[in-house]
């Protein structure tokens, strides 16, 4: 399976929102980075990031503006990731790259204006 295909099932794990499944993309000892916030290494970690807007929101849509994979086998993808929050879609624009290691995802970086985020997930509280 290519590796576009991959991220592809990913995205629609991501917006199920299934802990299992999203977390089995992933090697046991891959890494998220979250620019700018520091990264996270093996998949406990990658849950306790991912969990601090997956479990408070009530639906996720992922929208890609455009995917590619390069020769390596490297996805990248530019993305605007939905979250409702408190009855309030919160968008992340994001540049996301996506690296392998036998069909899991190894490495994923995910590069996005952290102080536009948290502007918006300010006006969503109640």
């Amino acid at each position: 399976m290519p590796n576009i295909d991959r991220v592809k099932a990913f995205i629609d794990a991501i917006h199920a929102n299934d802990k299992t499944a999203i977390l089995s993309f992933f090697c046991d000892d891959a890494i998220f980075h979250n620019i700018p916030m520091p990264p996270a290494t093996g998949k406990v970690e990658i849950w306790n990031v991912l969990a601090s807007v997956h479990e408070s929101c009530t639906d996720i849509d992922w929208i890609v503006h455009h995917i590619a994979e390069s020769n390596a086998g490297v996805v990248l993808t530019e993305r605007s990731d939905r979250y409702r929050i408190n009855g309030h879609w919160v968008t992340f624009k994001v540049m996301g790259c996506f690296e392998f290691r036998e069909g899991k995802i190894s490495y994923w970086r995910d590069y996005f204006d952290l102080q536009q985020s948290l502007d918006q997930i300010k006006t969503s509280q109640p």
